[in-house]
């Protein structure tokens, strides 16, 4: 099994571990990554999507040219990457009209869309390709006793249509891989609500993204969590640096990305993933977990 690793702008940038934690637990599970040399910005669903979407379609199609080009479907570890190109790949495959005017632009710099490729999510390919069983077994470090907050945020599920990943009104993907890995899943209220940082409101109304993003921690305190994982870089980044900016001394909740998360269940080292660097101390959470 091999896919083409989109690591969209927040990864490379902000958060390298959560890139080395892809492709160790990759690695280990038997899954090969390639490279996508030349890749952009996916561009972002919210800025650029809901602005110019001529624009969109052609950036978000010259990056699926490249997986085209690996003979590899691609997969993402953004949920907002996930979305931009999933989106653009489904809409450009049924309407030949936008693919020609696509293909008309990408022509100047030498490229074809041809859709001849899926778009994938890291967490999607190991519920549905790897297993919760395989997981489960692969977890030579069981993080039993911890309490974990899940958060799935927008760009996953949504929108439904041509998607069949999980129920965007009921899911329990994230639920199930995360005890697979022995750790104890809690609910709270308000657990499907956005981070608040995408669509451009993190930069344009940093003010209301904190607020979203303080209501939905503050939840998490209260149903007594050790930490919240998610799929998304951005969320992760959001989540993280929101904490940093909130008015207040309330508790802090720690943020991991799914990735990071099964990589310690696979007993790689905190420093390896780069958990070190993240803005919200993980020092109880692992002290917790040994």
């Amino acid at each position: 099994m091999e896919f083409s690793l989109f690591l969209g702008c927040t990864v490379p940038n902000v958060y390298p571990g959560i890139e080395a934690a892809t492709r160790l637990t990759m690695e280990r599970l038997g899954v090969e990554l390639l490279d996508m040399d030349g890749a952009s910005c996916c561009p972002a669903p919210g800025a650029f999507g809901s602005v110019d979407r001529s624009l969109w379609y052609a950036l978000g199609a010259r990056n699926l040219t490249i997986a085209e080009a690996l003979e590899a479907d691609i997969m993402t570890v953004c949920s907002g990457c996930f979305g931009t190109l999933f989106e653009v790949n489904h809409r450009l495959k049924e309407d030949p009209a936008a693919r020609e005017r696509v293909n008309g632009v990408l022509a100047e710099v030498g490229r074809e869309y041809r859709g001849e490729r899926e778009v994938r999510h890291y967490v999607d390919v190991l519920y549905r390709d790897i297993g919760v069983d395989e997981l489960a077994r692969a977890a030579t470090r069981p993080l039993e006793g911890l309490k974990v907050a899940v958060h799935y945020g927008c760009h996953l599920l949504k929108p439904s249509r041509g998607r069949s990943i999980d129920s965007p009104e009921r899911p329990r993907m994230l639920e199930e891989l995360i005890r697979a890995t022995g750790a104890e899943t809690v609910e709270y209220r308000d657990q499907l609500l956005c981070c608040g940082g995408g669509g451009g409101v993190r930069g344009n109304n940093p003010e209301e993204a904190i607020f979203i993003a303080a209501r939905k921690l503050e939840e998490v305190r209260r149903a007594d969590a050790d930490l919240l994982v998610n799929p998304c870089s951005f969320c992760t980044l959001h989540y993280d640096f929101s904490q940093r900016e909130m008015p207040g001394g309330s508790p802090e909740v720690p943020i991991m990305h799914y990735a990071q998360f099964l990589a310690l269940a696979m007993d790689m080292r905190p420093e390896q993933v780069g958990l070190q660097y993240h803005s919200v101390s993980l020092a109880e959470v692992l002290e917790k977990v040994g």
